[in-house]
């Protein structure tokens, strides 16, 4: 029922949203010849142009949705020589819960399962099945926690779940399609995306119900333990994963890397950090419900499994990952088809753990020794340079700006820190030290022999002009010249770098730009034409160039250079950043700029606070 009901729902609102749309056009209409009649043409033309443009765009989405097709996401399609077990398995319940089984498995890599059918004649005609396994499942889940999940999907097959689901998705496409083209100061357009928060409230409301049905072929086939433990094993694999791609993938993916067996990796760290992820699963479910949600809170759906009756099974702790004759290839293979590696060096995973820890190192030490160049006018700044103001005890006067609250006794103390960073990277460079991959915990820092290193009291002594001869000799015990040490980017780049918002014609020093916000700097394009189509204009600049060639080609102004910021005003932004070389730039935010996207301004006054807590 809930499949029909939620397919009714879409084909009703979906033509309601079409009627709204002649409903206005009728009574802007009306209202035209009316003006047009007390006053002249030219009003009505103004007033009747936003609602041709949202008409516009109406037909558009319509278009769009109709020619559409709903492709199959990426993924690697795994036939019977691949995963047999994973077939039979997957043929058995579908034959358990009454459903004719899918026609393809495609392996995805996303902590998820799901299910699709291009079914024809909305709806009335079955179409071609596609099941989704995401790989983390298999790598994370046992035998029957997997069995529970696979069962769930395939009871939206019996639930005829998918069968309608084209028509609901067709309907998202076509309003979502339309409300993307409607300009935000558009009035015709605040109707629209009132109508449209109401078919998703709609929509998903049915979303939810269809998700509690499909729960009950998980108990009847793999228990209440198997059932429940599986949901909540879900939100600690998604942490998993998330914690993995931050702390082991990201920084080396920024650095222009990637390592060779992706996937593996987080096998890796479930295998590593198994009491940690176990800890994880044993927290309260979630349990607050939001009328925006697809599914319903697990903690909800795990108090309605509850009450379900469970048929006979057998528990299977085996790890799912035994249900593919090979898991590791096929995650090197899932690899080759879903991430594009660009020009990026693929490493093996010590290799790549190494150089991505160097890198990072690298872009914080030259910053160090940008900030030695400045303050000693010397044109290739390394690490005798800093040990040379040691010896001049002129570190303090150095380090005073990146200590802001501390004197400048004890900002040369402070600078141990700081110091023991550019020894480390001295080590490195001299191909004396390595950072070592660790699955269970951070990567060591570890010297020539394989054992962990600690230049922390070596770094005290460097600061000191009384033992800066002493730390000099055991950095020459060690093999390690400060000489190597130098800048390797003498100013700062935009390589790699993130985008964390733009905003479209803001004054910079009176004059308009497109400003391009990245988490290492602001890009400042001249010229940016009118504010109308700012947002487009925008979209377009980002989709079309590389950050690193937009910085090249304008103006690039990294964070390191800006000493403070002075915002007098929040919303328009007013603000003036002081740079080190003692110019002031002058940011003016007008009342016509456009944001990309709503936290672009937020994100800027964050970067703000950041450089002035520095």
């Amino acid at each position: 029922m809930a499949a029909t009901y939620r397919a009714l729902a879409s084909v009703v609102m979906l033509i309601g949203f079409y009627v709204v749309a002649l409903l206005q056009l009728a009574a802007v209409g009306a209202l035209f010849y009316w003006i047009a009649g007390q006053t002249n043409g030219l009003a009505a033309t103004k007033l009747l142009l936003p609602l041709v443009v949202a008409l516009g765009a109406v037909a558009v989405g319509l278009w769009r949705a109709i020619r559409t097709r709903h492709e199959p996401a990426p993924g690697l399609v795994l036939d019977e020589r691949e995963a047999p077990q994973l077939w039979a398995t997957v043929r058995e319940l579908a034959t358990a819960v009454g459903t004719r089984a899918p026609d393809e498995i495609r392996l995805v890599p996303e902590v998820n399962a799901a299910v699709s059918e291009q079914s024809q004649m909305l709806g009335l005609v079955g179409g071609r099945r596609t099941l989704y396994v995401g790989l983390p499942l298999l790598q994370g889940l046992r035998v029957d926690q997997l069995r529970s999940v696979l069962a769930h999907e395939l009871g939206h097959y019996s639930g005829k779940h998918t069968r309608l689901g084209e028509v609901a998705y067709r309907g998202r496409l076509a309003i979502g399609s339309t409300i993307e083209r409607i300009k935000p100061r558009n009035p015709i357009g605040l109707v629209f995306r009132g109508y449209a928060k109401l078919y998703l409230l709609v929509d998903n409301a049915a979303s939810r119900r269809q998700e509690l049905e499909a729960d009950r072929a998980s108990v009847q086939l793999a228990g209440h333990e198997a059932a429940t433990s599986a949901l909540r094993s879900l939100p600690a694999l998604d942490a998993a994963w998330n914690f993995y791609m931050g702390q082991y993938v990201h920084s080396g993916w920024q650095a222009g890397l990637a390592p060779d067996d992706l996937f593996g990796g987080f096998g890796q760290l479930l295998q590593g950090r198994r009491n940690e992820i176990a800890q994880l699963s044993t927290e309260a479910p979630d349990r607050e419900p939001s009328r925006w949600d697809t599914h319903p809170p697990i903690g909800i759906r795990i108090d309605a499994m509850a009450q379900l009756p469970a048929g006979t099974v057998t528990a299977d702790d085996r790890p799912a990952g035994i249900l593919l004759a090979d898991l590791d290839g096929a995650g090197r293979r899932l690899q080759g088809l879903v991430v594009d590696h660009g020009n990026r060096q693929v490493l093996s995973w010590p290799e790549f753990t190494h150089a991505s820890i160097a890198a990072a190192m690298q872009r914080r030490v030259d910053g160090i020794y940008r900030a030695a160049g400045r303050f000693t006018g010397t044109a290739e700044p390394g690490l005798t340079t800093i040990l040379d103001l040691v010896r001049q005890r002129r570190l303090g006067e150095f380090a005073e700006q990146f200590f802001g609250d501390a004197t400048r006794k004890e900002a040369a103390v402070r600078f141990a820190g700081p110091m023991e960073l550019l020894l480390d990277n001295a080590a490195v460079r001299a191909g004396r030290a390595r950072y070592q991959l660790s699955w269970t915990g951070p990567a060591q820092f570890v010297g020539a022999d394989g054992e962990p290193l600690d230049l922390a009291e070596i770094a005290k002594l460097a600061v000191d002009p009384q033992t800066l001869d002493e730390a000099l000799a055991r950095l020459t015990e060690m093999g390690v010249d400060p000489a190597g040490a130098t800048v390797v980017h003498k100013r700062a780049t935009a390589d790699n770098a993130g985008v964390i918002g733009a905003i479209g014609n803001v004054k910079i020093d009176d004059v308009e730009h497109d400003l391009v916000i990245l988490d290492r700097g602001l890009i400042m394009v001249g010229g940016p034409g009118k504010a109308g189509d700012g947002e487009e204009r925008l979209k377009g600049l980002l989709e079309s160039t590389p950050v690193a060639k937009l910085a090249a080609r304008h103006q690039y102004l990294p964070y390191e250079e800006v000493v403070s910021v002075s915002v007098t005003k929040q919303i328009p932004l007013r603000a003036e950043l002081t740079l080190h070389d003692g110019r002031v730039v002058a940011m003016k935010e007008l009342f016509g700029s456009v944001l990309l996207e709503r936290r672009s301004r937020d994100n800027l006054l964050r970067v703000f606070e950041r450089i002035n807590e520095d």
